[in-house]
């Protein structure tokens, strides 16, 4: 549909309006095209979100784009929450990439000047920024219209008349000159549309200004009226009947073509040519912005490249040997080689900005490590960025980098999650707020919250809205085929708003670990504002719009298990006295002896049902093993059908072969079956003779599927090569086959290489440690796969004794203490007490030692329901006093404060009260602490369960193939991998370990009324054991009475 009238659309709102625009910017680009716009404007609320999408989408579709916001002006508050969002709007536009850069630089301003939310910007602010702000020297490039009816012109002439309007128009020529300054029209069919378009015509005129035609476009299309009337709801915390008043009265607020406007507008000649000559005016590529890194400081006179060399030739020299006697052959030659592409590619400054980091985080002690494709790297290796030796391992450079590679290489930190706040900070500090912020994570509407804001829109109740969000969580119950039929819980008016409303950004979040440095103030590429934590400053795009546009992120993710192993070398050096350097950790049988049965509850990667399933098959017996098993309990191996080959061939049941024999020196290792992305490029480049770089490409062709004229060229080029090597063309169609079937599913072999040194370091700690191991998890918690009473139950299977929290001998986390000999005991911490966090646990346990419960009550003041868990959990049993007396005790105090006299609050002693059984003992740990030291809740029904015939986790290892038997336990897990063609996995837990009970879909659903909510079940069903790991497939399912301890867990 092409518009014979000339038309750009300059005033419009996306999704990234958040709650007041109904449209994805590539609906509103599909649509303005289809339309024949000659120019889109895109003007979201106080910021640039959505551009990114935005210019590529019309790159698309060959639309000129034009970038602005609707900035408010004075608001007293947040946009949400109010029917009618306070403040005045002023609709500004950038005319190229120099007035983009000022009107990011503006919008910063707002955002930074006041809170998450609510950004705070006066005129005189913006003019000032107009003007020449922030050491600009010539005006900005941008064109203000005059906005919509909350615009000051359009409020003034309605509220007080034409005059007012008229002083409101000079004032903002005033600031901004004629040239400048548009006066924007719309009509949406409302009453009085036509005659203040009149009366804005004429102020226009007499002020000498442009009139132009707009319709304030909050959707692509008349179908989307309703979502977007859903969404004003939602911002409005209110009902649609609520909200009735305020919502436009007709369906108009969509794009329009040149010859629609043209009739709505005939009574002002022009206006709509205008719009298209304005969008001329005002169009550019986005592409036009792209940055660079700040050049790093360098000492001694020495450039960014002459610098990275010299840190290199110290870091291999002491990782591989001086030159000339490398104790790994080959890798000076690897080293130079890689520092040579580094320099080719000019990215000499991202190693260095990189080497920096982590150089922070050694100085300040917090464990790190690089990983990722990082890993293969000797260089990254060299300067102590990764632990990975790329040469040792033979792992591929050009996985990492390669000349024919877009943009800079990806290098990903793993910190302490407990301390990654400090390496974010450093960060600000070093390159200060204007150069340095976080990557926006965009949070989008899923089902279940989807269905609870349209729910509250269309005025159901709260009780209501919880009832069909339940509903949406018992999905999880069903199958795959009962997903597909609508659920009758739902009333399908919420249904078909809520499946509209899926996947529309709901607000901006925080990405987990990406930030961005910039060569010039980053505001003058994406605008920048405050984060929700404390002291954090975010970019208004995610991490895939940054990619786009050129911003090179740096990714500082937060791992627990780093934590963890952090706290435990700290607990041995303090308790045991012992120094663990996990750089330099033994090889030992033992360890792999503890992986090989499955013991690796709570180690890292290793730990989960598939996992656990896997490894007394697989019967790792090195580093290289671990290193496989990664790789290898991942969704795409297990679909692409790689996991019994593989055992099958290590086993020796089944003969190690290959395509051709090119192809054995890329899949030895692997015993024929391709697992790793690096394989795939050994392939190409052993068979069909490709260069590294070009390996490389077919990789990221290959993962992408973008390109098919790639893909084609790159399939030529292959049977040529392999031709050329005498492969026939049997065997060329089966290494090709090979390669695309796993090309979407291999995994890093540096992933796996970076991920294995803290599986050993875990295991080993584990092994020789398993107090400190215990307590180095609970205090690094949430973390993992288990909760911690799974994984206290299994330290207690270890020979740890686990002891509840104490006033006067805890810490506020877990510690150790002597339990005799050699042995150790973990004692929880003070935070571990339901209600109790860090920072009163830290002062409780600074306050120590206390003469009683009224003691701490008056130094401390904890509320009535921390007194009450504390006593709960047994923490007053320092003063000689049982639970239920404390707990009496500590009611009556937390009603008393300072202004009473010590030792006179009545009501403190309690009468004789019955002693609790160790059944009550563990519900009250349970409840409090989320552990029971002293006992798994089966352990106190086990007699009962005996006389069922119900098998304990240890007996069920001596059954047979395909006995029937019956088991019981608290349910720790529920998965239903997307691989398992809806069977799902159970997780039992009772007093001797963990038991795997897999349960079909008919079985499922046929006790989904049980297994939905159960806590704990008993399993009848029939054993099936292979290589020595027993599941059982369960046949019925029983609910359990049991105290358990925690919310059980689903995984996907």
């Amino acid at each position: 549909m092409s518009s014979h009238v000339p038309y750009a659309e300059l005033h419009c709102h996306s999704h990234f309006s958040f709650l007041d625009g109904a449209s994805d910017p590539a609906e509103l680009v599909a649509e303005a095209s289809r339309l024949g716009l000659t120019a889109l404007g895109i003007t979201d609320h106080n910021g640039l979100y959505g551009v990114v999408r935005f210019a590529e989408a019309a790159r698309r579709h060959g639309l000129p784009t034009v970038f602005g916001t609707e900035l408010t002006i004075d608001a007293p508050s947040s946009r949400t929450g109010s029917p009618d969002p306070p403040g005045t709007h002023l609709v500004v536009l950038a005319e190229g990439p120099t007035g983009y850069a000022r009107l990011g630089a503006a919008i910063t301003e707002a955002q930074l000047a006041g809170s998450k939310g609510h950004p705070r910007l006066s005129l005189d602010v913006l003019t000032g920024l107009f003007e020449g702000g922030s050491g600009c020297s010539n005006r900005a490039p941008w064109l203000v219209l005059t906005g919509c009816r909350k615009g000051a012109v359009t409020t003034a002439l309605m509220d007080e008349g034409p005059s007012t309007a008229r002083r409101v128009l000079d004032d903002l020529v005033a600031r901004f000159g004629h040239s400048r300054v548009a006066v924007e029209l719309w009509d949406h069919g409302h009453p009085l549309d036509a005659g203040r378009n009149e009366a804005l015509v004429g102020l226009a005129m007499s002020t000498g200004v442009t009139a132009v035609a707009t319709n304030n476009v909050h959707y692509h299309c008349l179908s989307r009226r309703r979502l977007a009337t859903v969404m004003a709801a939602v911002r409005a915390h209110r009902s649609l009947e609520e909200l009735d008043g305020w919502l436009p009265a007709s369906a108009s607020a969509h794009l329009r073509s040149g010859d629609d406007q043209a009739r709505r507008f005939a009574r002002f000649p022009g206006v709509v040519e205008a719009a298209a000559e304005l969008g001329d005016r005002c169009a550019f590529d986005l592409d036009l912005i792209a940055p660079d890194l700040p050049p790093y400081p360098c000492p001694d006179g020495l450039n960014e490249i002459a610098y990275l060399h010299h840190l290199s030739e110290a870091g291999a020299t002491d990782r591989y040997g001086p030159r000339g006697s490398e104790r790994v052959v080959g890798a000076w030659e690897q080293v130079d080689h890689e520092l040579n592409v580094i320099e080719q590619l000019g990215f000499a400054g991202y190693f260095l900005v990189v080497w920096d980091l982590v150089q922070f985080c050694r100085r300040s002690d917090i464990y790190c490590q690089g990983r990722g494709s990082a890993a293969n790297s000797a260089v990254c290796y060299a300067l102590g960025i990764t632990n990975a030796d790329a040469v040792g391992l033979g792992l591929l450079f050009e996985r990492f980098l390669s000349p024919e590679r877009d943009g800079p290489p990806d290098i990903d930190i793993d910190v302490e999650s407990g301390r990654r706040e400090e390496v974010i900070q450093y960060v600000y500090g070093r390159y200060g707020r204007d150069h340095a912020a976080q990557v926006a994570n965009v949070i989008t509407y899923r089902t279940r919250s989807a269905v609870r804001d349209v729910a509250r829109a269309l005025g159901y109740a709260q009780g209501q809205q919880d009832a069909f969000a339940k509903g949406l969580e018992h999905r999880f119950h069903t199958t795959d085929e009962e997903k597909e039929k609508p659920n009758s819980a739902i009333p399908a008016q919420v249904a078909q708003m809520a499946d509209e409303l899926c996947g529309a950004p709901r607000h901006l979040g925080i990405h987990s670990g990406g930030m961005v440095i910039c060569d010039r103030p980053l505001a003058e590429v994406c605008p920048v504002e405050w984060a929700t934590m404390d002291d954090r400053s975010v970019l208004q795009w995610d991490k895939e719009d940054c990619a786009a546009a050129g911003l090179v992120k740096f990714d500082l993710l937060g791992l627990g298990m780093l934590s963890a192993l952090h706290g435990a070398v700290d607990l041995i050096a303090t308790h045991e006295g012992v120094q663990v350097d996990l750089a330099h950790l033994p090889q030992e049988d033992a360890v792999y002896d503890m992986v090989c049965a499955a013991d690796t509850i709570g180690v890292f990667q290793i730990e989960s049902r598939a996992q656990m399933a896997t490894l007394p098959r697989l019967r790792p017996r090195c580093f290289y093993d671990l290193v496989i098993e990664i790789a290898l309990i991942r969704p795409g191996p297990i679909q692409g059908g790689s996991v019994h080959p593989y055992i099958r061939r290590r086993s020796g049941r089944e003969p190690v072969t290959y395509p051709h024999p090119l192809c054995e020196k890329a899949l030895a290792r692997t015993l024929g079956v391709p697992l790793f992305q690096e394989q795939l490029m050994q392939l190409s480049i052993d068979v069909a003779g490709f260069t590294a770089s070009e390996a490389d490409t077919l990789r990221q062709a290959m993962g992408s599927k973008r390109s098919r004229v790639l893909m084609d060229s790159l399939h030529r080029r292959f049977i040529d090569g392999a031709i050329e090597r005498g492969v026939p063309l049997e065997a060329i169609a089966e290494v090709w086959e090979k390669l695309a079937a796993f090309s979407d599913y291999g995994f890093p072999e540096s992933h796996s290489v970076s991920f294995a040194h803290l599986v050993y370091a875990s295991c080993w700690i584990k092994l020789h440690h398993p107090a400190a191991f215990c307590a180095a998890l609970l205090n690094a918690q949430p973390m993992g796969f288990y909760a911690p009473h799974t994984l206290v139950q299994d330290a207690r299977r270890h020979g740890v004794e686990v002891r509840t929290p104490d006033l006067n001998l805890s810490d506020a986390g877990a510690t150790l203490e002597d339990a005799g000999g050699s042995f150790f005991a973990v004692r929880l911490g003070l935070g571990s007490v339901r209600g109790v966090g860090h920072d009163l646990a830290e002062s409780m346990a600074e306050g120590r030692p206390y003469r009683s419960i009224e003691d701490l009550q008056r130094r401390i003041e904890p509320d009535c329901t921390v007194m009450e868990a504390l006593a709960t959990a047994g923490v007053f049993g320092c003063f000689d006093v049982d639970r239920r007396s404390a707990l009496w005790s500590a009611g009556a105090l937390a009603t008393s404060g300072v202004e009473h006299l010590p030792g006179v609050v009545t009501g403190v002693e309690p009468p004789l009260l019955p002693e609790l059984s160790a059944v009550d003992s563990a519900r009250f740990d349970l409840w409090a602490t989320g552990v029971s030291p002293d006992g798994h809740p089966t352990r106190f029904v086990r007699e009962r369960l005996a006389a069922e015939g119900v098998l304990t986790a240890t007996n069920l290892r001596l059954v047979t193939n395909r006995q029937r038997v019956v088991v019981a336990g608290v349910v720790t897990h529920r998965q239903r991998p997307t691989t398992a063609n809806g069977i799902t996995f159970l997780n039992l837990e009772d007093e001797t370990g963990l038991v795997n009970v897999i349960v079909s879909k008919g079985c499922w659903a046929h006790h989904l009324e049980v297994v939905a909510g159960a806590g704990a079940l008993l399993v009848r069903g029939m054993a099936e054991v292979t290589d020595g790991v027993v599941n059982v497939v369960a046949e019925r399912l029983e609910s359990l009475n049991l105290a358990s301890p925690a919310r059980v867990r689903n995984f996907h």
